[in-house]
This record gives structure tokens, sequence and C-alpha cells, in this order.
């Protein structure tokens, strides 16, 4: 018998689409990592500066991003070697989707949620 952290969750056919959307992109690192990319390709310290998420967490974001078709990895084997990462048409096509919801925050959140860090 499998552990419950080895089987991955089933998204129900059926489910309302804004369910299944939130199965993909929905959790606070992947939303964090696809946001930074929207202004264009970065390596990952940079992304990892500008999200906040320690080097473990944005490998397996950036890793399952990559596997459900948000993100791609380019390798440039120049030394020094480094890797960038940036949106498909897949992760870009989320712009509007974020646009949408910085409107929504901008008109229905108090002002010291958004500024609290």
């Amino acid at each position: 018998m499998s552990s419950p952290q080895a089987k991955t969750r089933d998204v129900d056919a059926n489910a309302c689409p804004v369910i299944q959307s939130l199965e993909q992109i929905g959790s606070q690192w992947r939303l964090a990592v696809l946001h930074e990319l929207l202004v264009g390709e970065q390596r990952f310290n940079e992304l990892k500066r500008s999200t906040g998420a320690n080097a473990r967490t944005l490998s397996r974001v950036l890793d399952d991003l990559g596997e459900m078709g948000f993100v791609e990895r380019r390798i440039e084997e120049d030394a020094p070697i480094a890797t960038y990462y940036s949106l498909t048409d897949k992760g870009e096509s989320l712009e509007p989707v974020f646009d949408e919801i910085e409107c929504w925050a901008g008109s229905w959140l108090d002002e010291d949620v958004l500024t609290r860090e």
C-alpha cells in the first residue's frame, strides 16, 4: 500500500473549471513564480530573490510548472553555465488573469492587507 504522500491528487473531470484551474496554478509559490516571469526570462537566483522561495521549493515549483507546460527552461552552456526560465504561450496567457486579480484586489482589499509584509 502506498503512503498518502506518494499519491497524487486526481482532478475530477466534472469539477468546476475554476477548481480545475486552481489545481494547476493555485499554490502560493506557483502564483509567485508565474507572476514574476510575466516580466520576462529570469535566472534561478533572480526568481529566488524576487519570490522569497527557498532553493528547494523554487526548484520543485519550476519543475512542476515545466511539466504542466507553463514554464520552459533554457540552459546556456558557455562558462559560467546559466539556466533561464520563461513562460510558454500557455503561461503568458495568464497575464489577463493576473491583471484582473490585481484590479479586484485594488478595489476590495484593505490598504493594510496589500502593504503587509
